[in-house]
């Protein structure tokens, strides 16, 4: 069967726990002031799209794109359970993550990401986004790659 991606609530018990398995997967591999996730209750506000991945009916991955309300969006979320790597989930999540965005008429799509985590940078630059300088309310941080793509 097929990925399928739906627009779905973060509070169903298939997103909570992979939202906590990412918080434990990056605090395996960060201090607690260089993660900067967005918590359950903050993902379901009107300014946030949250997407769910299923692969045979269970859920697998998610993603989240934050509208910032001046033309750009925030991608937040981005995971994908480790035994479902490899079948091209995270990639259908950014290819619909990115749809959305344009039909929304976004003009650019950002992002911070760990300097641990290869696999989400070669993603991201691999769809096109390049290295920016921190934006928003983020700090400059030696932990975090903030990233940006025009749309």
């Amino acid at each position: 069967m097929p990925v399928t991606i739906t627009l779905e609530t973060p509070r169903q018990d298939g997103v909570m726990r992979l939202l906590e398995m990412s918080d434990a997967y990056a605090a395996s591999l960060y201090p607690a002031e260089s993660n900067h996730m967005l918590d359950l209750s903050s993902l379901e506000t009107p300014s946030v799209s949250f997407w769910v991945a299923r692969l045979n009916g269970e859920i697998v991955g998610c993603c989240a794109l934050v509208d910032a309300g001046d033309g750009s969006a925030e991608i937040k979320r981005m995971f994908v359970d480790p035994g479902a790597r490899g079948q091209r989930v995270a990639r259908r999540l950014m290819e619909t993550l990115e749809a959305s965005a344009r039909e929304k008429q976004l003009t650019a799509l950002r992002l911070e990401t760990g300097i641990y985590q290869p696999e989400a940078i070669g993603l991201y630059r691999a769809f096109g986004y390049i290295v920016i300088p921190a934006f928003g309310s983020y700090q400059p941080d030696p932990l975090s790659i903030f990233m940006e793509k025009t749309l």
